[in-house]
């Protein structure tokens, strides 16, 4: 599904066009399986998805199918997830090929015994190595294996964190998992980096081109600041995302204890455990500057924490953090 910390669902997305046709009953629908989702409302989830679907004559966003799919999957209605996971994978203008993501989606876990599964598998598989047979292969092989680690353990925090709990030694040990994976990953970043620049889709594949700046982004700040002025070319020169340059410059700028710029970064109450937008210059127009760098709203990118924006309070919230950094 959509909700994971920092992962970048590669392929999910695409022109799919439905011309000029009225979407807001579709978007309602869509929005609210999306809420029954992260209630945990697999089934009603799904009916949601599906009326979706039906109000726009079967016709849905790659996204909305796949997330469909994830829904379908996790309410035991396996026919009807292959249904929407094999249509993605078959049709000609989607050709799903992001294999790296749907082998490490734990939504889709109950799915891996039935026969379909193979099948299924086989057809990204193809669309994938369709897609990238004019890439550097090798290099593709190693980075698909580094961001399956990169993304893999992370997908698994909420189960952990729901089952044991924020603070205990289940969750201390996957993280510590994490980082050490994190630190012979970037041993392998920085080598491809150091000697080959930053290298664009056309070399390596969207999802390639994607590891290096996750690699990046959770590696430590003396190595973000290294690289940030090589991804920066990087998106001068179409070889990287200015979207994911954006989240890389948040980071930095609030690890120096400045703001940050698009408010790409969330912060957790370590007493509460509630969610928040950590510091940003101007909040009043931060949107303008996510829609320069091809981000959604803010409204929309904090619903996957299930926050909801309020200017003021953000702005009380970013006094009393800097009064505190300041004590």
């Amino acid at each position: 599904m959509k909700k994971i910390i920092l992962v970048l669902l590669i392929g999910t997305i695409s022109n799919f066009s439905f011309g000029q046709k009225d979407m807001s009953e579709y978007n309602l629908y869509v929005q609210k399986a999306d809420s029954l989702y992260d209630a945990k409302d697999y089934k009603n989830s799904a009916i949601e998805y599906q009326k979706a679907f039906d109000s726009n004559n079967g016709k849905a966003f790659p996204n909305d199918r796949y997330n469909a799919a994830c829904s379908f999957a996790l309410a035991e209605e396996t026919e009807k997830a292959f249904y929407h996971l094999l249509y993605s994978a078959t049709h000609p203008r989607i050709k799903y090929k992001n294999y790296g993501h749907i082998t490490t989606d734990p939504d889709l876990n109950s799915l891996h015994e039935n026969v379909l599964w193979e099948k299924l598998i086989s057809e990204i598989k193809a669309n994938k190595d369709e897609y990238e047979k004019d890439l550097d292969k090798p290099l593709v092989a190693i980075l698909d294996t580094i961001y399956q680690s990169d993304q893999g353990y992370r997908r698994q925090i909420g189960d952990i964190e729901e089952k044991y709990g924020r603070e205990s030694v289940e969750m201390k040990a996957h993280w510590k998992l994490i980082n050490e994976t994190d630190s012979m990953n970037l041993i392998k970043i920085k080598k491809i980096l150091d000697e080959r620049g930053w290298l664009g889709p056309k070399v390596i594949g969207n999802q390639g081109n994607s590891t290096l700046f996750l690699v990046i982004q959770h590696s430590d700040l003396e190595t973000q600041l290294k690289y940030l002025p090589m991804m920066r070319e990087a998106v001068k020169v179409g070889n990287a995302s200015a979207s994911s340059l954006a989240l890389l410059e948040d980071r930095v700028a609030l690890r120096q204890g400045k703001r940050q710029i698009y408010g790409s970064q969330i912060g957790r109450d370590q007493e509460t455990g509630e969610y928040y937008v950590s510091p940003l210059i101007e909040p009043e127009n931060v949107n303008e500057r996510r829609k320069e760098v091809g981000l959604g709203t803010i409204e929309e990118y904090i619903k996957n924490w299930d926050m909801t924006w309020d200017l003021d309070k953000h702005k009380e919230r970013i006094k009393k953090i800097e009064s505190e950094n300041k004590e």
